[in-house]
């Protein structure tokens, strides 16, 4: 017979056990964290033994976690040269009064979109509500046991009142055949790489669709199974429907089959489009080209809309019917990207991209010259044109776009509520 183990417990001992028990019960109220980065930086071993112990926390299995030992100057030093995540956790045992001077190396690197987290060693409820008030998302009192951190983070990123996390990006071609889908697929695998977010493709084109040739994927699940059981639609369901890519790109393919008609109700992709808000930072729509309903009604609730086009006639009447139908559709929203493609292919006369964009008036994001060699390398090889050439024209120009649509074009200003307030705070003190 097995020995039993009894737990001796001094006085007092009791009610610190039921507090944890009841602590430890908060967390089945905590949802599932969504597809975001987090990068802590940690100066204790208390602090890092709870970092490593939350990294396989159940709730946290769709996070891409780092930590590194090291306070705000390793943070500091190492987003002077690498994006930022969508959350910095920062250890530090600076006092009150020198804190924000202490964060001014961070706030001048940081991504305005990114969340911070403080972990101080000071309950003093001025400094709190100075961090508040100039972008920091939370300030917590050390040690902090896992359960909290995972309640402040969930508050950050899961509170059902905010507004969706993820950023959805819809491509789509002004004319059949030109390489809309091809730009799309690129620019999701530029903004995973680029700057390590999680990012999830979604194949609209369900009959012939071309994400899976493009990656070498077969997945045996993906966008139909979505669209046909909407019932069933939740995170559990659509992590076994997405395909791993790369490290931080998912894939949500089509069937490529045509043993079914693909007629849909105008509101048919609302409900994946709004779960992979929820699920992810960034999602990348990849819309066959058409007019029906339900392309209307994706290019209507998406953040970003871009139109892809090979100069000539046809393609500009329909640029621009498409551009005046969006400001139809959406009012308040800006303006459709624009991106030209196959420009200057050999023997086909085209309209010179000054001329195309004139009766348009918006100004291209990216032009892209025709190289049959490079783009038909990439296809056949179901790679990326990072992959094949990294140092080539085409794929800095995929690095351009990417910050473009997902708005790190401006990452180093300072925004309302963002980390970068501290600087305008620090420097209005000081005059």
């Amino acid at each position: 017979m097995s020995p039993i183990n009894y737990e001796i417990r001094t006085p007092g001992e009791d009610e610190r056990f039921a507090e944890e028990a009841e602590r430890l019960g908060d967390l089945d109220t905590l949802r599932p964290l969504p597809r975001i980065s987090i990068h802590a930086f940690c100066e204790s071993e208390a602090m890092q033994r709870m970092m490593d112990r939350m990294a396989r926390d159940r709730r946290m299995a769709k996070v891409n976690l780092r930590v590194t030992i090291g306070g705000t100057d390793a943070a500091a030093n190492m987003f002077a040269s690498t994006p930022t995540p969508n959350l910095i956790i920062l250890e530090t045992e600076t006092d009150p009064k020198n804190l924000l001077d202490e964060l001014t190396p961070l706030a001048e690197v940081c991504d305005p979109s990114t969340r911070v987290i403080i972990v101080g060693r000071y309950n003093d409820i001025a400094l709190y509500r100075e961090l508040i008030r100039n972008g920091i998302s939370e300030y917590l009192v050390g040690p902090v046991q896992m359960q909290d951190m995972l309640a402040s983070i969930s508050a950050i990123f899961v509170d059902p009142e905010a507004e969706p996390l993820g950023r959805s990006i819809a491509f789509i071609g002004a004319k059949g055949g030109v390489g809309s889908s091809t730009i799309a697929h690129n620019c999701a695998f530029g903004i995973s790489n680029l700057f390590s977010t999680e990012t999830i493709l979604a194949d609209l084109d369900l009959p012939f669709g071309t994400a899976n040739i493009d990656f070498d994927q077969d997945p045996a699940q993906g966008i139909a199974e979505a669209v046909f059981a909407p019932e069933r639609l939740d995170e559990v369901f659509l992590d076994r429907l997405l395909t791993k890519c790369s490290e931080h790109l998912s894939l949500l393919a089509a069937p490529s089959l045509l043993d079914r008609a693909y007629d849909f109700e105008r509101g048919a992709f609302t409900p994946i489009i709004e779960l992979l808000q929820r699920s992810a930072p960034v999602a990348v729509l990849d819309l066959p080209h058409g007019w029906t309903e339900w392309t209307r009604a994706v290019l209507s609730e998406v953040d970003e809309v871009v139109i892809c086009a090979v100069p000539d006639l046809a393609n500009l009447r329909n640029t621009k019917n498409m551009i005046d139908a969006l400001k139809k559709l959406r009012p308040n929203d800006r303006p459709p990207h624009l991106i030209l493609n196959q420009v200057g292919m050999p023997k086909r006369p085209e309209i010179a991209p000054v001329d195309f964009i004139e009766p348009l008036e918006i100004e291209p994001i990216a032009i892209l010259p025709f190289d049959v060699q490079l783009f038909g390398n990439a296809a056949n090889s179901g790679r990326m044109i990072s992959e094949i050439d990294a140092k080539s024209p085409a794929a800095e120009t995929f690095s351009q776009i990417a910050h473009i649509v997902t708005g790190r074009v401006a990452m180093k200003k300072a925004k309302k509520g963002g980390l970068g307030n501290i600087l305008g705070m620090l420097s209005r003190k000081k005059a």
